[in-house]
């Protein structure tokens, strides 16, 4: 740093008063994104700190208080915005980047999650709906070697206690993304995933709605804190394998 720069304000220093190699846009330029920090990319995406506290400082606080990528990853613009110093447009910049992220690795077949399992399942979506106080369903379109077609986003929300579908609303994206098969995933917010009478009802209508469209409903994945339920693997609505 210039020896004649004026000193940092309690250690303050703004990103104009950065060495040229501590900014993350000029060091992206110089050496390429791989060798940024998180909070250095977020920091990119923000633009701009706010009063008293850098966008490169402000951009490793949020990290810290979302709990890392993954918190970051479940995290929408809503719950964004309660993070101090972000506001609707900073906000929905971070999710914007976060969303597309996601498309893009959905791109190279090779990259997509391979779901054969309900503990592969429970890793893909347990995270997304930790803390959740509603019960959000997810449909993951397969192809035929079990890697998920299209987008990871809740198809519908309910109460507390029932998540509301139509058959319609459950087979659109897979129909669209010409997908072999599907598995249904949501979450109880109780934390007991043990399947409900409406579960067993639900699962039993659309495994009757995948058979016409042939498309195979693999599964159905209820999760609850830190546990799961298969209802193919313990025989609810379907046969039971041995």
């Amino acid at each position: 740093m210039d020896p004649e720069a004026p000193a940092p304000r309690n250690g303050y220093r703004t990103i104009r008063e950065l060495a040229d190699d501590e900014r993350p846009r000029e060091r992206l330029l110089e050496h390429g994104a791989q060798v940024l920090s998180d909070a250095e990319l977020i920091a990119i995406i923000l633009r701009s700190g706010m009063a008293g506290e850098n966008v490169v400082d402000m951009a490793r606080g949020l990290v810290e208080t979302v709990g890392g990528l993954s918190g970051l990853a479940r995290a929408d613009a809503k719950s964004l915005m309660r993070t101090k110093g972000l506001g609707p447009a900073k906000a929905t910049q971070l999710a914007a980047a976060i969303e597309l992220g996601r498309r893009v690795q959905q791109i190279d077949p090779d990259s997509r999650p391979t779901l054969r399992t309900p503990e592969s399942v429970a890793a893909l979506l347990g995270p997304r709906v930790l803390g959740k106080t509603k019960e959000e369903l997810f449909v993951l379109a397969l192809d035929m070697k079990g890697r998920l077609l299209g987008s990871v986003v809740p198809v519908t929300g309910g109460g507390v206690n029932a998540v509301g579908v139509r058959p319609a609303e459950v087979f659109r994206e897979a129909m669209i993304v010409e997908a072999v098969s599907v598995i249904l995933a949501h979450n109880h917010p109780s934390g007991d995933p043990k399947p409900s009478p409406q579960d067993i009802a639900v699962t039993t209508e659309l495994i009757a709605a995948g058979d016409l469209l042939d498309i195979q409903l693999q599964d159905h994945v209820i999760l609850g804190h830190n546990s799961f339920v298969s209802m193919s693997r313990e025989g609810y609505a379907f046969r039971k394998k041995r």
